[in-house]
């Protein structure tokens, strides 16, 4: 059943027992009342559980969006200090922080914190971390109904060291991330084709990844491919993906050019739709992001904050785009959006902590106004 969301926003309060028929006419009502209200066929029902923008203004949601996710689950462990040990040295660090991380949980809790409905496709490891991140998923309010244990392997984990900048270095290790196989996006189908957004990346395996991809075409879902961690790729299994969407030094890797300056990006991701890919924007950082297709290239640019650990940040940019293109928004809100989703995570410590839920990020995305 199609559901229309219309958030009617005037000075006073909500409004009470208030016929179908206000529902229709509502848009272009000014009776000094505030409702948010969901139409579903002729029938009108107060939208709750939507965010809440502020009286004065008018939005419209086409739809609550429905993203799958097609990707990995970590536990992040990560390190914080000044200076990092040379060979053979031993040195104390200033602090330690545990939490669930993988890129493809990340952008899963980011499109759930954002409103998005959404599906987990993923497998864990046989030990306490792999139960647990189930848990977190469920707790989140994400379908974890496809996320299975592989017995016998360990779960993905991910040390993390942050340096004073903010900056971050990671190992990843797979773990049950790579026994993540194309069968079992076959057995998700039901759940995927809900969706109409799928979201990929690169810490399961490549043929998983591909498949995924042929999926989504096949059944009309708007897929969004994000090539980290870096590793060579080929190009005619990524052509059907809507977005490709890595980030500077993930774009140097893929297509062994230098990406330093906004010129080289622009150079970089002319390069990538060469190869074949349909869009394919670039995260730069403080700098912003930038979006190449083949009607031209447009700079993003980012939103200044106070960054003090910019892990996770990639991961929330994608999250957050997926729900915000699900959403009905031009492509060009989305992505100015997404810059500031981004750019707010990196505020915070952690990955999935570091997340602002959809009343935080509304709420700042209207202090600013849109400006940067």
């Amino acid at each position: 059943m199609l559901s229309l969301w219309l958030l009617v926003l005037t000075r006073s309060g909500p409004v009470k027992d208030k016929p179908a028929n206000f529902c229709r006419s509502s848009l272009l009502a000014s009776d000094g009342e505030r409702i948010r209200l969901a139409i579903i066929g002729s029938s009108c029902f107060p939208a709750q559980f939507l965010y809440n923008p502020p009286a004065g203004s008018l939005e419209l949601m086409a739809k609550q969006s429905f993203i799958a996710v097609v990707g990995s689950a970590n536990v992040d462990l990560t390190t914080f200090n000044d200076v990092f040990p040379r060979p053979g040295e031993t040195i104390f660090g200033k602090k330690f922080d545990l939490g669930f991380g993988g890129k493809g949980a990340n952008q899963a809790v980011a499109a759930r914190l954002c409103g998005a409905s959404v599906g987990m496709v993923a497998k864990v490891g046989s030990d306490l971390f792999g139960p647990a991140t189930i848990r977190n998923f469920e707790s989140q309010g994400i379908d974890a109904t496809h996320v299975g244990i592989a017995e016998g392997v360990s779960s993905g984990v991910a040390p993390i060291f942050v340096d004073p900048r903010g900056q971050n270095r990671i190992i990843v290790v797979k773990g049950a991330n790579d026994t993540l196989s194309p069968e079992d996006v076959d057995a998700a189908a039901p759940l995927l084709r809900k969706a109409d957004t799928m979201v990929l990346q690169f810490e399961i395996p490549l043929p998983t990844v591909y498949h995924a991809v042929k999926f989504a075409t096949a059944n009309g879902i708007r897929c969004i491919v994000n090539p980290a961690p870096a590793q060579p790729v080929d190009f005619k299994e990524m052509r059907a993906a809507d977005y490709f969407i890595p980030n500077e030094s993930e774009a140097e890797t893929i297509t062994a050019m230098r990406v330093r300056s906004i010129d080289e990006a622009k150079k970089c991701a002319a390069f990538l739709l060469r190869q074949g890919m349909r869009k394919v924007v670039i995260t730069l950082g403080e700098r912003g992001s930038l979006v190449a297709a083949s009607d031209g290239v447009e700079l993003i640019p980012a939103f200044k904050v106070q960054a003090v650990d910019t892990t996770g940040a990639g991961d929330a940019f994608v999250g957050s785009f997926a729900v915000f293109l699900g959403e009905g928004l031009p492509e060009q809100e989305a992505l100015r959006r997404a810059n500031l989703y981004a750019a707010l995570s990196t505020t915070k410590v952690g990955t999935q902590k570091s997340f602002s839920n959809r009343t935080e990020f509304e709420k700042e995305w209207r202090n600013r106004g849109g400006r940067l």
